[in-house]
């Protein structure tokens, strides 16, 4: 369905009984939590995922160039919550979607039951903060240094986009079926016009988080973690080369009361092999 916050349109899908405890999941499109994830949370939550502007299908401009900033996409969060009558949720941000999920338990706590923030980091795109590990630059170099794909042609950006998930998934996270199911699953939501096809490129950078690079996210807000009154989960692969595993020890050590759960073998964000562990303490963490 679409719901209309701030002048655009979100693309919205929820999961389970509306009676159920809310959870809210940020990334930067809706395929971020697989229908399976989703499913099993579903059991006992009531689950809502969405569309990130310029993602997905979510009113979509120009990503090069956004016209808005974070604190939109934050407020884009809070009025959905509205939208939907949830009254406070448990927040789940993961990757990017933690940026946005941190300011959320900031700036609008009286919507916030509980934050998890799963493989994200307490600073923007940008240089990093001198405690905290950057982006693994042999591993970004291959990611990013690749012949770009045909972008109007199914096959070329699924093995693309398959290509990206082996890089980023760790030693134990990479699962080749859901890679390129997702990874179709973008490519198809881009629809068959022209124009649409024309959008694919865009829509692949959006699911892979490298869209916030153009959105202005200042001011900081890392000084501010102190402020976060939300129980908060931080949940990271120890093998994470995109935002390494300090980043989520950093999070855990400057939010009060914050737990950490450590994945072993597991990259970037939350694949199959990760979901046992990390549904049992979701639903623990949101009970």
């Amino acid at each position: 369905m679409q719901i209309k916050v701030n002048d655009v349109e979100l693309c919205v899908e929820t999961f389970g009984d509306p009676a159920d405890p809310p959870v809210l999941l940020i990334g930067v499109t809706m395929l971020s939590w697989p229908d399976e994830l989703c499913a099993v949370l579903a059991a006992g939550r009531y689950v809502v995922r969405y569309d990130l502007r310029d993602a997905g299908q979510s009113t979509f401009v120009d990503p090069d160039a956004p016209a808005y900033d974070l604190r939109d996409l934050v407020s884009d969060a809070s009025q959905l919550l509205t939208s939907l009558d949830l009254g406070r949720a448990h927040v789940v941000g993961m990757g990017v979607g933690g940026f946005i999920a941190q300011l959320l338990a900031l700036d609008h706590p009286d919507q916030v039951a509980s934050l998890t923030l799963i493989s994200t980091r307490p600073v923007a795109p940008g240089p990093v903060d001198p405690d905290l590990p950057d982006h693994a630059p042999e591993v970004m170099g291959r990611l990013f240094g690749r012949p770009a794909p045909d972008w109007t042609d199914r096959q070329s950006v699924v093995d693309y986009m398959t290509g990206s998930a082996r890089l980023l998934s760790g030693s134990r996270g990479f699962d080749e079926q859901d890679a390129r199911a997702t990874a179709g699953a973008v490519f198809d939501r881009a629809g068959g016009t022209a124009q649409a096809q024309a959008q694919a490129q865009a829509q692949v950078a959006s699911h892979l988080g490298t869209m916030f690079a153009a959105i202005d996210c200042r001011p900081r807000w890392r000084e501010r973690l102190g402020e976060i009154t939300a129980p908060t989960l931080v949940v990271h692969g120890d093998e994470d080369p995109f935002f390494p595993r300090g980043n989520g020890v950093a999070l855990a050590a400057e939010i009060p009361g914050a737990a950490l759960l450590t994945l072993p073998g597991i990259g970037q964000g939350l694949p199959r092999a990760a979901w046992p562990e990390v549904v049992d303490a979701l639903l623990r963490h949101t009970a």
